[in-house]
């Protein structure tokens, strides 16, 4: 693919997979506002962006790997991103001042390390056949394997505030 068409493929990707996650919280803002049908229709949209999402991907990315391979990816991926990404990005909110952004990163490099562990361990799991199950933060994004703890380990929140992921 030419340099200028794979830029626009990326821009397009990321664009459209914002849109997808814009459109899934003016979703939640609809149902708390009590506009069943409003929410329905921006599921229905931030569903159809998803589709324009994984197709820009596909066009960037071509095929996924298989699951062993797509675990280690996401490891490393992850690690990248914990390991550079935010430690940049909250190195410069703490230069800026700028403390909430600085909890923010943090806690989201965080939780990425975590999400790191998690593939290396889910590999153990596709080895041995292992199941297991997965409770989502709802405050910070961790992700715990197994149970619910009883507050989450990057942000403090009642457990009460994690939900399992089906």
């Amino acid at each position: 693919m030419e340099e200028r068409t794979a830029d626009n493929v990326h821009s397009a990707f990321v664009e459209e997979a914002k849109a997808h996650e814009r459109l899934l919280m003016f979703a939640l803002g609809a149902e708390e506002e009590r506009f069943p049908r409003i929410a329905h229709l921006f599921r229905a949209v931030a569903a159809s962006e998803g589709v324009h999402a994984r197709r820009h991907f596909a066009q960037l990315e071509g095929s996924v790997g298989d699951t062993e391979e797509n675990l280690e990816r996401a490891f490393h991926l992850e690690t990248g991103v914990a390991g550079v990404e935010y430690r940049r990005m909250l190195k410069e909110a703490h230069e800026d001042g700028e403390k909430a952004a600085a909890l923010v990163f943090s806690q989201a490099r965080d939780v990425e390390e975590s999400h790191a562990k998690l593939y290396k361990r889910a590999l153990d799991h596709v080895i041995w056949e292992r199941e297991t199950s997965y409770f989502l933060c709802g405050v910070c994004g961790y992700v715990a394997d197994g149970g619910v703890p009883e507050n989450c380990p990057i942000c403090g929140a009642a457990s009460r505030l994690f939900e399992r992921v089906d």
